[in-house]
């Protein structure tokens, strides 16, 4: 396929799937669109739940690279004004939801996977992930729990605008709990919660994780809620609170937690502990390739299902993450083109 009929087929696949609503957990009706496309390109894909998957080809004794993007969106806020379920094209951009983040890497990543040649020396495994927006666990973890240990490297699509997060922060909430006694107010009675847990709460502001990433910088960890009392004149005798906790790779989340136990009176209990922080080696073979090629490798603030992937893997894809989750969300055509082009390049001739 020319250059030009391959942007063609990214804005008919990406105009496509805009119009299909695909919120998290809802994924099934853009997983069979896709589904269908890639049967009619003779490959067999394979569906895990709302997950689709297919290998370009399969050779023994090669590694093996997964290129990866998610299907589902969140759902649209009340501001936009157009139809986000309808795949608008103004001025060169086009607009609609998920356009962005992260329908763009999924296509541009679906057609390389298409159109490389096949004489690489590795197999290629195109996978559309479901609940990506939600950690879910129908989403990508359906796959590398049946294909445990099958992949060496990854390419994640998310809005980067081309340029290679080559670690990514992970994730943990704690549901924290401090318990008082309660008493009236207006006598000296009762264990007040809220000042039990407040130096927590100080604790959690000012403490400083040691080590620091060079691309991640330092652990952050942010009180996003609390809740206590009942009414005025009530001692409260609970109060809990919430925390955000960012890791920076240099520690595990089990290991943060640790820490944590460690230095508070109050309870603190992990939603879960599974959505880890990643970074892949400067010396690993793509890290090179990147560098020879010009681009600038940078640390993400942000998760992706890269936090759950357990071998190697880079974060590089169209379009610019602050347009994620705003009303209006587009891509550029531009930027479709120059993804087109850029992952050909960095995975032609790859070798691992």
């Amino acid at each position: 396929m020319n250059k030009s009929d391959l942007i063609k087929e990214a804005i008919y696949l990406l105009s496509s799937i805009i119009e299909i609503p695909s919120f998290s957990q809802e994924e099934n009706r853009v997983s069979e669109f896709l589904c269908d496309y890639i049967k009619a390109k003779g490959f067999t894909p394979q569906k895990i739940g709302n997950n689709l998957l297919f290998n370009r080809k399969e050779i023994q004794n090669v590694p093996t690279i997964l290129l990866n993007s998610h299907i589902d969106t969140v759902k649209p806020v009340s501001t936009w004004t157009k139809d986000p379920l309808k795949a608008n094209i103004v001025n060169d951009k086009i607009y609609g939801l998920g356009s962005n983040d992260a329908g763009a890497s999924l296509v541009t990543l679906l057609l390389t996977t298409l159109n490389l040649p096949v004489s690489q020396k590795y197999n290629l495994v195109f996978c559309a992930s479901a609940e990506e927006e939600i950690s879910g666990k129908n989403g990508i973890t359906q796959v590398l729990n049946l294909y445990e240990n099958k992949f060496d490297l990854a390419i994640v699509g998310e809005p980067t605008s081309m340029q290679p997060a080559v670690a990514e922060k992970g994730l943990m909430v704690l549901d924290v709990f401090s318990a008082g006694k309660a008493g009236h107010a207006a006598r000296e009675e009762g264990i007040n919660a809220i000042y039990e847990a407040l130096d927590d709460i100080l604790w959690f502001k000012n403490y400083s994780f040691k080590k620091v990433s060079p691309f991640l910088g330092l652990v952050k960890m942010s009180v996003t809620q609390i809740n206590a009392g009942t009414q005025h004149n009530v001692i409260p005798d609970s109060c809990s609170f919430v925390v955000d906790i960012r890791g920076n790779g240099c520690y595990t989340n089990n290991e943060i937690l640790n820490i944590i136990s460690d230095n508070i009176k109050s309870k603190a209990t992990p939603r879960s502990t599974r959505l880890n922080s990643s970074q892949i080696e400067s010396s690993h073979p793509i890290y090179k390739r990147l560098l020879e090629q010009g681009y600038k490798p940078f640390g993400s603030p942000t998760l992706s299902d890269q936090a759950l992937m357990p071998f190697p893997s880079i974060k590089m894809g169209p379009g610019n993450s602050s347009r994620s989750h705003t009303a209006d969300e587009y891509i550029c055509i531009q930027e479709i083109e120059d993804a087109l082009d850029k992952y050909y390049n960095l995975l032609n001739g790859l070798e691992l």
